[in-house]
C-alpha cells in the first residue's frame, strides 16, 4: 500500500441522525491491494476511489459496518417478492467501470429525487471528472453492475471483488422505477453472485439504527455488525 496523506475532518452536522455531529478520518492512497483493503474494511473502513474513510465522531458510534453471511442468507417475504418481480426481466451486465453521459444523467435524476423524497443534502450535477474520481479511477479492479429493462439503463452499482468478500460500494437507479425496489434487487444479485463464487461475506457498508436510508441493510439476514470495540458479532438471523 502507498499512502499519500491522512487527516481527520472538522466536526460537521450529521447527515444520518438529527442532532448529531459527525467527523471522518480520511486516507488517500495511490495503491492498495484487494487483500489490504479487505483487511481495512474488516476494521471499519470504506472507500470511494482512492479515498479511504471511517467514522471518528466525537459523541456517537452509531455507524457500524454490516456484512451478510452468504451461506446463511435467506430472503424474507418482501425480498422474495422483489426477486419475483425482477428476475428474468431486469438483466444485469457486469463490466469495467466507465463514465458515460447516460450514467451521469441517471445519477443526477436519482439524487435529485432523493433530495425531494428523503431530505438528502442538496445535490449539484455530477460532472464526469468527479464521477471518475469516485467510481471509475480505482486502486484495484472494480466491477460495474449495469441493470437494464429491455435496452434501457435503469440502475448502476459498483462492487469490490475481494479475496473473501464482495463489497457493495454504491448503487443508484431510475426513480421512476422505484416500485421495482432495484436497490434490494441489486443486493440480492450480489448475494447470489457471492454464493456462486463461494465467497462467505457481502459487505453493505455502514448500518445506522433509526436512519431509513441505511437501516434497511439489516433486513438481509443472517448478518453481523462490527461493534464499537472492533469485534464482529451476530446481529440478525
Amino acid at each position: 500500500m502507498e499512502s499519500v496523506f491522512r487527516f481527520v475532518s472538522l466536526p460537521t452536522i450529521c447527515h444520518y441522525l438529527p442532532g448529531q455531529t459527525w467527523r471522518l478520518e480520511y486516507e488517500l492512497v495511490t495503491r492498495i491491494s484487494p487483500a489490504e483493503y479487505h483487511e481495512r474494511m474488516r476494521n471499519g473502513w470504506r472507500r470511494f476511489g482512492h479515498t479511504l474513510f471511517r467514522p471518528r465522531c466525537p459523541e456517537c458510534n452509531a455507524c457500524q459496518t454490516l456484512r451478510v453471511l452468504v451461506a446463511q442468507f435467506r430472503p424474507n417475504r418482501s425480498q422474495r417478492r422483489v426477486r419475483k418481480l425482477n428476475e428474468g426481466v431486469v438483466r444485469v451486465q457486469i463490466g469495467v467501470p466507465e463514465a458515460t453521459r447516460e450514467k451521469l444523467e441517471l445519477y443526477d435524476r436519482y439524487h435529485t429525487f432523493q433530495v425531494e423524497a428523503k431530505d438528502w443534502p442538496e445535490h449539484l450535477p455530477k460532472d464526469a471528472a468527479d464521477y471518475i474520481d469516485s467510481y471509475v479511477d480505482n486502486p484495484f479492479p472494480v466491477e460495474e453492475w449495469c441493470y437494464f429493462l429491455d435496452d434501457r439503463l435503469v440502475g448502476v452499482g459498483y462492487v469490490d471483488a475481494l479475496p473473501a468478500a464482495l463489497s457493495a460500494i454504491y448503487f443508484y437507479y431510475d426513480p421512476e422505477l422505484r416500485r421495482r425496489s432495484l436497490g434490494t434487487w441489486n443486493v440480492l444479485s450480489i448475494l447470489e453472485s457471492a454464493a456462486q463464487r463461494g465467497i462467505p461475506h457481502v459487505y453493505l457498508g455502514y448500518y445506522v439504527k433509526d436512519c431509513p436510508s441505511l437501516e434497511y441493510k439489516a433486513n438481509f439476514a443472517a448478518n453481523q455488525i462490527r461493534s464499537p470495540d472492533g469485534v464482529w458479532r451476530d446481529f440478525r438471523n
